[in-house]
């Protein structure tokens, strides 16, 4: 079955090229050309991953990912104004999965978009990894707290996952957004530094003295996993 996306975007130029080479190759598209629109359509229908732009009339692409974050979990891939750290910052902190900079080629998004769906749509192959009082599902993307599930964005899943796939390491920043699978994600440190607050608040571990992902200064952070904090 062909993935659904819902692109929202009040460029109709390029909806109509991406809705044309999209369907090429098997993806099927329907167009919301302002936030408010894209918000109803995601309400009343069922969507694979979302194309968001940031700049729209009525509602801003920001504005619109804080409600879409508030309600479900869809894969969104941010369009972004070339060279603007800001929004793609901004747009990860509200729960992005990524972000693609205009200009950009088709087949480039073409790319993106199915590296988010690898990594969000269910697999057979599950990996279990549990330590610490945190269990996660790798196939079905789920984590759980001491049996209680937490919502995590899509990066701080790979980030978590990253982590825990190597516990007692020291992971650098500059290498935990690559082993997170996220290595064209290009992030300033101080990004990923708020992502693993983020990261760390959603899992009850104590950001003034954690006990699961531990700071390790001017290096990077470690899991270290033992009684649940």
């Amino acid at each position: 079955m062909s993935p659904r996306v819902l692109i929202i975007d009040d460029d109709a130029r390029l909806y109509a090229l991406l809705e044309e080479y999209l369907s090429e190759n098997d993806v099927t598209t329907a167009h919301a050309s302002d936030g408010l629109t894209g918000l109803e359509l995601l309400g009343r229908d069922s969507f694979d991953a979302v194309l968001l732009d940031i700049m729209m009339p009525r509602l801003g692409g920001l504005e619109t990912l804080r409600r879409i974050r508030d309600k479900s979990q869809v894969p969104v891939i941010m369009l972004t104004a070339k060279g603007d750290e800001t929004d793609r910052v901004v747009g990860l902190e509200l729960g992005a999965d990524d972000y693609l900079a205009k200009p950009f080629s088709p087949r480039e998004l073409l790319a993106r978009l199915r590296a988010v769906l690898r990594r969000t749509l269910r697999s057979g192959d599950d990996e279990r990894l549990s330590a610490g009082g945190v269990e996660v599902m790798t196939g079905s993307r789920e984590v759980r707290i001491r049996g209680r599930t937490a919502e995590l964005t899509g990066l701080e899943f790979d980030m978590l996952v990253a982590l825990m796939r190597r516990p007692g390491r020291v992971i650098p920043r500059t290498s935990l957004m690559r082993l997170a699978g996220r290595e064209d994600t290009v992030v300033s440190d101080r990004a990923v530094d708020v992502h693993v607050s983020h990261l760390r608040r959603k899992l009850g571990d104590d950001t003034r003295s954690p006990q699961l992902i531990k700071t390790v200064r001017g290096v990077g952070y470690v899991f270290s996993p033992g009684e649940p904090p």
